[in-house]
């Protein structure tokens, strides 16, 4: 019964919220939501905790039956393994603190109701994927998160941005299912089911099969490993199809963290664990996990060393470390990723939540080069943010003979993965280390460049065109504000002018008479619940997730657990161990010499590296040539169809046509219509003489 509350209570908490929640009001509709989410998380706890103290066993609670067409045989069932658990704590606790954080957040939002209502849909599609039994089910799942996101991220669609953002996130992920839809169809053919256990244990026989396509014959698991992959590409906004991920931040501040942290771009992360056995018998398949994989950590870690938006460096950190889970499970360290899956969890959202605070204090101002010293003014935010930074940085000491290590939870899942790409032996294993410690090195960079940015050096504030309009307009522009769009989040909203993309040294120093204030305990409890995650999750867990013996007794076969890597890479060559602290006390150092020591420096590098710069602070250009390769063809080919196709063939000789050619008949029988009786016996003794005539002839 346990089980069945956490995956429906979010969904009856939806409904309540979505559908009554004009009647009930915004404080019900809170509490409402925010209490079957905090339920789910309680509900869940015991049940992860369970399968660490081997208590807990693999369980399949029956639902309804489903689908039973011929061979077709889908019943709506909830699998609760190791796998599972781990996702079921994810989701309902980083989404609980979530819900509560935004109490304070969005509390002068006239929507909320809506809103809370689009959050717990969004937690119960996502648990509805990871307690999924069969490929229908978790495709289910996986469109309704989608949805969820899409509502989300176009929230206040009164912004043209966020529509704009909320369709590109739609119509990127499409393109991710329709290949992951393929991969469900492809599987069914050749196994005959859709059941996940039968999928998997069937899976070795398959090793090596072959079909036949032009001519060539074709792997069979590779094919289909692909074709599932191209889904959890889309939904882990992968190299190729990432490109909605950092414009969904028009989202505001709780939605970034729910979507980038813990629940719906960890989805294909989890898939592709989940289907592991799959994966593994295809070395073609893993070595295009791990290429991709290693090639995101990469690109996203360099567009974030530039970016200025807070949200934005978040966002392209999020798909940095995705990169990092998706290249340790194309090394066969499904467990490591899922580990790096769970302590990211914990960090990543308190860095979104961290800046949603930071955000809230700087009246919804997000360029960090109009922040400085702020960690006198809004001290608890800064702390927290401290930890989420010192987390993903990966900050902590490598254990030496019999004295066990210590550090925050990246330090654990991240050096995990580092050193299991060194020691796989596979053949992209090498190439994704060095990617890997490289972006660690970045990752360290951009981190620090935001703590330092926002929190140290003289304070900027006065620079801020929108915090100066805020404070001219504060007992009129303000109200009007906050009924047109109490959180005007749109990077560029309210600015009279943005300063030189070089960084915070050509920016005037001075607060404006602005003063920053603290966010309410309903934002800053959950930041303290996910800085205690974020410290100790790591230390906490790192043994049943990764560890070889304790391992196998946790994960018990949800996943493809390589026990002899995770022996391994405790026998790594120093080197590899020290690697990733040397890379990130580095990136420390030169983001201190540059952001605060000598805040001269960024733009001298911008005007010597001008190119270099233009090209990471625009993305690689990726959004200007897909819209030249894309968009702009798809456009043209709609208007022709449209234009040429629909009005000038279809509606021209069809419905128009036979409207036209009704209407001149009309004026034709019109002219005939006199009035004069003279006419009419004329037409009639016509009409008669003809009719004689034909029956004559005949």
């Amino acid at each position: 019964m346990a089980v069945q509350l956490i995956v429906f209570l979010p969904l009856l908490a939806a409904i309540v919220a979505g559908l009554a929640g004009r009647v009930i009001g915004n404080f019900a509709s809170k509490l409402i939501t925010t209490g079957a989410l905090l339920a789910s998380a309680a509900l869940s706890w015991p049940i992860f905790l369970g399968f660490i103290a081997g208590t807990e066993s693999s369980q399949l609670y029956p639902v309804l039956a489903w689908i039973h067409s011929g061979d077709l045989t889908v019943d709506w069932a909830l699998r609760v393994d190791a796998l599972t658990a781990v996702m079921l704590v994810v989701v309902t606790t980083v989404s609980s603190l979530v819900h509560l954080y935004s109490w304070g957040y969005m509390a002068e939002d006239p929507s909320q109701p809506r809103f809370f209502a689009y959050l717990s849909l969004f937690t119960f599609a996502m648990l509805m994927l990871v307690t999924a039994d069969n490929l229908v089910q978790m495709f289910f799942g996986w469109e309704g998160v989608g949805l969820a996101s899409y509502l989300l991220i176009g929230f206040w669609y009164h912004k043209p941005t966020a529509n704009a953002a909320a369709l590109k996130a739609f119509v990127v992920n499409r393109v991710g299912d329709f290949g992951f839809s393929l991969g469900i169809f492809g599987t069914f053919l050749v196994f005959g089911t859709v059941s996940i256990p039968a999928i998997l244990a069937a899976a070795p026989g398959m090793a090596g099969a072959t079909f036949g396509f032009l001519g060539m014959r074709v792997d069979v698991m590779t094919t289909l490993c692909l074709l599932l992959f191209v889904g959890a590409m889309g939904k882990s906004a992968q190299l190729g199809l990432h490109t909605w991920l950092p414009d969904a931040m028009e989202g505001p501040t709780p939605v970034s963290a729910l979507i980038h942290a813990a629940t719906m771009v960890t989805a294909g992360v989890f898939m592709v664990c989940r289907l592991s056995p799959m994966f593994e018998t295809s070395d073609t398949a893993l070595g295009v996990v791990t290429f991709v994989g290693a090639a995101t950590a990469l690109f996203a870690a360099t567009v974030g060393t530039v970016q200025n938006d807070i949200k934005r460096v978040i966002a392209y950190s999020t798909c940095s470390q995705l990169g990092y889970m998706f290249f340790a499970a194309g090394v066969g360290a499904y467990s490591a990723a899922m580990f790096h899956l769970f302590t990211h969890a914990f960090f990543k959202a308190l860095l979104f939540l961290g800046a949603g605070s930071v955000i809230h204090a700087m009246h919804h101002e997000q360029d960090m080069r109009f922040y400085g010293g702020l960690r006198k003014s809004i001290p608890l935010t800064f702390w927290a943010m401290m930890a989420g930074t010192l987390a993903i940085t990966g900050v902590g000491i490598i254990a030496i003979g019999d004295l066990p290590g210590f550090g925050f939870a990246g330090f654990f899942s991240k050096d995990a993965i580092i050193e299991s790409a060194y020691m796989s032996g596979r053949n992209v294993g090498g190439f994704a280390f060095a990617v890997g410690i490289f972006a660690a090195f970045l990752t360290s960079f951009y981190s620090w460049r935001l703590v330092f940015l926002t929190f140290f050096g003289k304070p900027r504030w006065a620079a801020s065109g929108h915090i100066q309009h805020t404070l001219h307009d504060a007992h009129h522009a303000r109200d009007h504000d906050h009924e047109a769009d109490p959180h005007p989040e749109d990077e560029h909203a309210g600015h009279d002018t943005r300063p030189d993309e070089a960084g915070a040294a050509e920016i005037p120093a001075g607060t404006g008479g602005y003063h920053p204030h603290e966010s309410p305990w309903t934002m800053l409890v959950p930041l303290g619940v996910l800085a205690l995650g974020a410290v100790f999750a790591g230390i906490a867990f790192h043994g049943p997730f990764i560890d070889a013996h304790d391992g196998v007794e946790f994960w018990r076969g949800s996943l493809f657990f390589d026990a002899h890597l995770m022996e391994e890479i405790h026998h790594s060559p120093l080197w590899v161990k020290l690697a990733p602290a040397a890379v990130m006390i580095a990136g420390f150092l030169i983001a201190l010499q540059a952001y605060v020591r000598n805040t001269s420096l960024p733009a001298r590098f911008v005007g010597q590296f001008g190119i270099l710069h233009r090209f990471l602070y625009n993305k690689w250009f990726f959004d200007e040539i897909y819209d030249v390769v894309f968009v702009r063809p798809s456009m043209w080919l709609g208007r022709m169809f449209w234009k040429r196709g629909d009005e000038g063939m279809i509606d021209r000789f069809g419905p128009n046509g036979a409207a036209a050619l009704v209407k001149g008949g009309n004026v034709l029988t019109a002219r005939l219509q006199s009035g004069f009786l003279y006419t009419y016996a004329l037409v009639m003794l016509l009409g008669l003489a003809a009719a004689a005539t034909w029956a004559m002839a005949r």
